[in-house]
């Protein structure tokens, strides 16, 4: 089995001041390519100490990659470390040098002298072109280990590994074991719920699950060699067995939706209780924000002892103008936070409308508690497009009303 290993740079990512997603990233894409991460490791600006990691590295592993720090400021120590770790001098490499001043040129601007030091490699490292940026990566041999240098801009970084870096690994090792990421995204259940779920599933030989919790999801996870039909077998099981808390099959919610909205249908939303979260997060999506035609934010102060009634009333309401300003397919809407903790949330399509209740059972914070209504108001949408119960069960909540208008 090959050992794997990837050293990220920078006190920014040492201190938490930036989420490393390269690494997250990375990881994922070299598991499915066969060259599954055996290690990973966070080293500082610091020059003696990234260079003794990468030497030890080297002693152990078979692929090395080493992202970060190869700008052009006083704290880029990277291609200097890799260059002590291998007991060499560093080389100008002029045809990065001739690379960067066209890159310069065409934006009408001149190089700046500090650029150089981007061009500054390790003597006998073998340049890896950067269509992106100005800093160039690059490979060497160092004793058992190939090592990888990359930049840590991630849209320099993810360029470079897809179309250099894995191409010259698929070339350079025989890799028999590729695996397949099969993911399931659940709302509504616990982990330990899913567990019981699971309790009878036998998983075939080179098969495994993961499990990632991050709220308000559940992504299930299934490792499973390529083409492999006992594989295909256990996830229509799993598939099973989870329902319609399934919110997704290999991709998320809010991307399922994107996915099932006929064509020419148009969004229009109204918030409330959630202050303006579902229509932020609908932006992450642009085949979902391109699609919203009107959409309000209201301050959560209507009179909160409405009763149920009330509140369908209002939110049918609400919906029946937006459609005067901009006619929409489809009309999401949250109503006020209740004093019982509860929510109304309200969906209108061209089959009717559905509003409906709910009250926490537990405390959230403000945060999380607009994530999980807007949540559950998308998941309203997601539910009527597949053709199932509009209303969804979920352990977290419990149902005070629902209508059918």
């Amino acid at each position: 089995m090959l050992s794997v290993v990837m050293i990220s740079t920078g006190e920014e990512v040492l201190y938490g001041d930036i989420t490393d997603t390269n690494a997250a990233w990375l990881s994922a894409q070299f598991f499915e390519q066969g060259f599954a991460m055996t290690r990973r490791v966070t080293v500082g600006d610091n020059y003696e100490a990234l260079a003794k990691e990468i030497e030890m590295c080297s002693l152990s592993a078979d692929i090395v990659v080493v992202n970060g720090g190869l700008g052009p400021t006083s704290d880029d120590l990277t291609a200097a470390s890799a260059a002590m770790a291998a007991n060499v001098g560093l080389e100008q490499s002029d045809a990065w040098v001739d690379e960067m001043t066209a890159k310069y040129q065409r934006v009408g601007r001149i190089m700046p002298a500090a650029n150089l030091k981007q061009a500054m490699l390790p003597e006998g490292a073998e340049l890896i072109d950067n269509p992106v940026g100005t800093a160039c990566g690059f490979m060497m041999q160092l004793n058992r280990a190939w090592l990888f240098f990359t930049p840590g801009v991630p849209s320099e970084f993810k360029v470079m590994v897809r179309d250099q870096i894995l191409p010259r690994l698929q070339t350079m090792f025989n890799i028999t074991d590729r695996k397949v990421c099969h993911r399931l995204y659940t709302y509504g259940l616990s982990e330990s719920g899913i567990s019981d779920l699971f309790q009878s599933l036998v998983l075939p030989e080179g098969c495994s699950l993961g499990y990632r919790s991050s709220l308000p999801f559940i992504e299930i996870k299934l490792f499973a060699p390529q083409n492999d039909h006992q594989a295909i077998v256990l996830l229509s099981k799993m598939t099973e067995l989870l329902g319609d808390n399934i919110v997704g099959e290999g991709c998320d919610l809010l991307n399922t939706i994107a996915n099932l909205l006929p064509k020419d249908a148009t969004l229009a939303l109204s918030e409330q209780s959630t202050g303006g979260f579902a229509i932020n997060w609908l932006q992450d999506v642009s085949s979902l924000s391109a699609r919203l035609a009107v959409s309000e934010v209201m301050a959560d102060s209507v009179d909160k002892h409405a009763c149920a009634e009330e509140l369908s009333t209002l939110i049918a309401l609400r919906a029946q103008r937006l459609h005067l300003h901009a006619p929409a397919t489809y009309t999401l809407t949250t109503g006020p936070s209740l004093t019982d903790g509860g929510f109304m949330l309200g969906l209108t399509t061209p089959d009717g409308c559905w509003c409906q209740q709910l009250v926490f059972k537990r405390q959230y914070s403000n945060y999380d508690r607009r994530w999980v209504i807007s949540t559950v108001l998308f998941d309203m949408l997601r539910r009527y497009l597949q053709a199932k119960d509009v209303f969804g069960c979920y352990e977290s909540l419990d149902r005070v009303a629902s209508e059918r208008l």
